[in-house]
């Protein structure tokens, strides 16, 4: 531990993570550039780095991305990372309402407590949590993931149909491309760039960002009214928050790690289902996506606590827990170190070194993410006719930047056409992106089981982890129903 204090208390390591921290919260901020793109674009820098600051720059910069994804979700219902879809509507719903200091305010602390807690977890837990997550096979992960995808359906403003229609649209968009058990192009209509399939950034940046844009300009008339900031500061309200909902900064925390700690599932999972738990057990769940800043809280934490457990496979198995992790396994590899049991017993400084930088990350993200936060809520003074123009250059960028292909400005026009279309008909779009990112993980998954179980769908149910994932998913299924048959009976 001493050791490790001395590789990462030195002045061009502290640099180094002061740097990331910038770059990780400029990269996240903007619609598009997600925390998988801002850990890529380190990578050719990290060559000419030791191990040390190397990890520490994609630590921190992920970190960062993550809660700045919230920046232009709350101020311009534009969400930069999939994770932050979960809540946007609540956190944009503050902003009107003259609260977008307490919305980011919330993400902000939170993200901070969640990705302290997962750090504390991954230093004395790892072991134990990566046996778990290597007993989860593709039967578990297809409950995961459909819990996920209820999960949308029900934490969805509006009704479950509309909610559910939107869900197959991402189901729908999903099926794309050759990236199928079967390999066989579908729905490609000859096109060679579809047989990639459609890519969820491209997607998500039409039907949040663009679809944004076209609505300023159709109808200036239906333009929100957004209440200057009402100058509830970014942390005063935390602490009322923080003794408000201590259960759900425990459970966010706890909930994320868990679910970073499964190879493939990241953040975004943990987010939609950390949001559908906090509407479930509140008091107030009907407040939900109007202006309610508990799901912030505790979908916030959960965000940064799955950062964090992703790490958990991939140091003590070298197994990638996300796509950020996979790039880190990469980087492991070129210093010459081999994730795995070894890594502990070989060099364990550089690990302590990790837990470190995993603590400084987050405790620097709270004065950088002040500094953030004050600096973006000029975004709202801006005149829209000359915001939007901005931003769809922004758009077309990060677009653009996913395969350097025009063919990604196209598609993310034909999303924000989807998108304005379903929110000019009351249909929610969150649930579209969740479905269009968790598609391709559902088929797999269905078809890989399938073929273990030899057609038996009774297999889902051998395992005890599988059947106490299908039963809960059956649960969230049949309860609502329930009570709405008791309240109207009572009635």
């Amino acid at each position: 531990m001493a050791e490790a204090f001395g590789l990462v208390f030195q002045p061009f390591v502290l640099l180094v993570i002061l740097a990331s921290a910038a770059f990780g919260m400029f990269v996240g901020a903007i619609p598009g550039l997600t925390a998988t793109m801002a850990t890529a674009l380190l990578v050719p820098i990290t060559f000419f780095m030791d191990p040390v600051p190397a990890i520490a720059a994609i630590v921190t910069a992920t970190a960062m991305a993550i809660f700045a994804g919230d920046i232009p979700g709350a101020l311009l219902r534009m969400p930069g990372t999939p994770a932050s879809a979960a809540y946007v509507e609540d956190a944009y719903a503050m902003t009107r309402a003259g609260r977008s200091e307490e919305a980011l305010g919330a993400a902000l602390v939170f993200s901070a407590i969640g990705g302290i807690f997962g750090t504390i977890v991954l230093m004395t837990l790892s072991p134990v949590l990566a046996e778990i997550a290597l007993r989860f096979s593709s039967f578990e992960y297809f409950w995961l993931v459909v819990l996920g995808l209820s999960c949308a359906i029900f934490v969805s403003p509006g009704s479950v149909a509309r909610g559910l229609v939107a869900l197959l649209i991402g189901l729908f968009a999903a099926t794309v491309g050759i990236d199928n058990p079967a390999g066989q192009p579908r729905y490609t209509f000859g096109s060679v760039e579809l047989l990639a399939g459609v890519q969820f950034i491209p997607a998500m940046i039409g039907l949040f960002a663009v679809s944004e844009v076209l609505r300023s300009f159709v109808d200036a008339t239906r333009r929100p009214a957004i209440v200057p900031d009402r100058g509830s500061g970014i942390f005063r309200s935390q602490w009322r928050n923080l003794l408000a909902y201590p259960v759900q900064t425990l459970r966010g925390s706890v909930l994320g790690t868990a679910i970073g700690a499964l190879p493939g599932a990241g953040a975004d999972i943990a987010a939609w289902i950390s949001y559908a738990v906090s509407k479930r057990f509140s008091r107030t769940p009907r407040k939900f996506g109007t202006g309610h800043v508990e799901g912030l809280v505790e979908a916030g934490a959960s965000n940064n606590g799955a950062v964090s457990g992703a790490w958990i496979p991939a140091l003590v198995f070298g197994i990638p827990g996300d796509s950020i992790t996979a790039i880190v396994i990469g980087v492991l590899y070129i210093k010459g170190l081999n994730p795995g049991p070894t890594i502990f017993i070989n060099d364990p400084q550089l690990i302590y070194a990790v837990f470190i930088v995993f603590l400084l990350a987050n405790v620097i993200m709270l004065p950088l993410g002040w500094v953030a936060i004050k600096t973006a809520g000029t975004i709202l003074a801006i005149p829209r006719n000359v915001l939007m123009p901005i931003i769809l250059m922004f758009c077309i960028v990060g677009a653009y930047a996913i395969n350097n292909s025009v063919f990604g400005v196209g598609l993310m026009l034909v999303f924000g056409v989807l998108g304005f279309l379903m929110d000019e008909n009351d249909i929610p779009i969150a649930p579209a992106i969740l479905g269009l990112v968790l598609g391709p993980m559902l088929e797999q998954n269905f078809i890989t089981s399938m073929i273990k179980a030899d057609g038996s769908f009774l297999a889902f149910f051998e395992r005890p982890i599988a059947a106490g994932l299908g039963l809960f998913t059956f649960a969230v299924w049949c309860i609502p129903a329930v009570t709405w048959a008791m309240r109207r009976r009572r009635g």
